[in-house]
């Protein structure tokens, strides 16, 4: 209870501060979108079309808020179409690809962890950003291999490079943290006694090295799980797929501030949600914790 406590609070603190910056921002999308001499709009109807967008006065704050705690996430400005209904189109998308991306992202981790003479990929991983990934897949696997096309193709082999290009950066400091774990655990007195009964090399390893190795791992998969829907952004860019990365960049060029809220604090949501989940697991796991 008092982790989903801190959860809630941590979610109202990303709302206000969401909600108070992206009304700092200069520039106002009501007037970029409705000041044209073509509509003639008076300024009282612009002030009644900022009211209608919860945008004005001192209790719009406190409106917004409600309106997210029933579910109401208010109208785009951009479309003047729900955003709950923006949202809902572009979800589904971006969920497959980040679950994608995170399931694969956690095989290459453990796969590099438990490989020696591949164990130097994480620092090449970190290093190199997103968009250039993308883009070096593209020349190598759709150009110059042909092996995955760019265009076309099924839905399954659109999906191969974009995954590919999420996992790589997320899995690095996973695999990094978990190379260290997997280090330190097998120095410890308990790997001694276990082989000193006649374990096996591989039983010691996955019964009992990398289950404790595994919990320092988790909480950076937790933390990593946040940088999905950043990834996804400039993942869905570079692919020109459709989900909440391509809504996010069309919003932030519109300035379409009720969609940006509503993506900060979905983003929020999960990313809060997952560390729950994982602070959750981690007395199962290891029953020390237990007390």
């Amino acid at each position: 209870m008092r982790r989903a406590g801190q959860a809630l609070l941590v979610l109202w603190a990303a709302f206000t501060a969401s909600y108070v910056l992206l009304h700092l921002l200069p520039g106002d999308a009501i007037l970029i979108k409705f000041q044209n001499p073509e509509l003639g709009l008076s300024p009282e109807q612009l002030a009644r079309i900022r009211q209608a967008y919860g945008s004005d006065g001192p209790a719009a704050y406190l409106h917004t808020l409600l309106g997210f705690l029933r579910g109401d996430f208010g109208y785009s400005i951009d479309t003047g179409t729900p955003v709950v209904e923006r949202l809902a189109e572009a979800l589904p998308e971006t969920a497959k690809l980040a679950g994608l991306g995170f399931a694969v992202a956690i095989v290459l981790a453990v796969g590099i962890a438990f490989t020696p003479w591949l164990r130097e990929l994480p620092s090449l991983f970190v290093a190199i950003p997103v968009f250039w990934v993308g883009i070096l897949l593209i020349q190598l696997f759709s150009f110059r291999l042909k092996l995955v096309p760019v265009i076309g193709g099924s839905e399954w082999q659109q999906l191969i490079l974009p995954v590919l290009t999420l996992a790589i950066p997320i899995c690095a400091p996973i695999a990094q943290v978990l190379a260290r774990g997997i280090d330190h655990a097998a120095t410890q007195p308990f790997v001694q006694v276990v082989a000193a009964k006649g374990a096996s090399r591989r039983w010691i390893l996955w019964r009992h090295v990398a289950r404790n190795a595994m919990l320092p791992a988790l909480t950076m998969a937790g933390l990593t799980f946040g940088e999905l829907i950043a990834g996804s952004v400039v993942t869905e860019t570079v692919f020109g797929r459709n989900g909440v990365g391509r809504l996010t960049e069309q919003a932030v060029s519109s300035q379409d501030t009720p969609v940006l809220l509503a993506v900060v604090v979905l983003t929020a949501a999960v990313f809060v949600l997952v560390n729950l989940i994982v602070d959750l697991l981690f007395p199962i796991l290891d029953p020390r914790l237990r007390s």
